[in-house]
């Protein structure tokens, strides 16, 4: 190619620009553990948050106390409000709200209690709720109603 010409030359640096471009410039993504003291600290091994790039991915949330030493709350709803309450706390910690949460699982002891728990759940996640998958499950860590998970974007 005889780059000299100038649209030969302007031919030349858009190929530059794109084999930069494609082959990496920006800054890789990193993998990143982050928690807060905001809720009850992992009670196994595993990490309160994983932040990817802009994804952060939050481990299931029980409904315990802030210690995670007891249970808080019997019915669905009083369950689920201290599971969504948690799941705020974790987002607060991280700059973000609700809006941000791109996608939950619910895991529920009792899906008879689906209705009970979605109502609660809609107060949290008033328009444009997350992309969401709920299935019944045998059993819960501490016998809980309801373990929450969620995907998260930073904006």
């Amino acid at each position: 190619m005889d780059i000299r010409t100038p649209a030969s030359r302007m031919a030349a640096v858009a190929a530059a620009a794109c084999v930069a471009l494609l082959s990496g410039c920006a800054a890789p993504a990193k993998r990143e553990v982050l928690s807060t003291d905001r809720i009850y600290p992992a009670i196994g091994p595993y990490s309160q948050m994983v932040s990817h790039g802009g994804t952060l991915y939050f481990s299931g949330v029980l409904p315990l106390n802030a210690q995670g030493t007891a249970v808080a709350g019997a019915t669905i709803e009083e369950q689920t409000r201290a599971v969504l309450d948690f799941i705020g706390a974790k987002l607060r910690s991280q700059g973000l709200g609700y809006e941000d949460v791109l996608s939950t699982t619910v895991y529920m002891k009792d899906l008879g209690e689906f209705a009970a728990m979605n109502k609660v759940y809609a107060e949290y996640f008033k328009s444009q709720a997350p992309a969401r998958a709920t299935v019944e499950v045998a059993r819960l860590p501490r016998d809980v109603k309801i373990e929450i998970s969620a995907i998260v974007g930073r904006r």
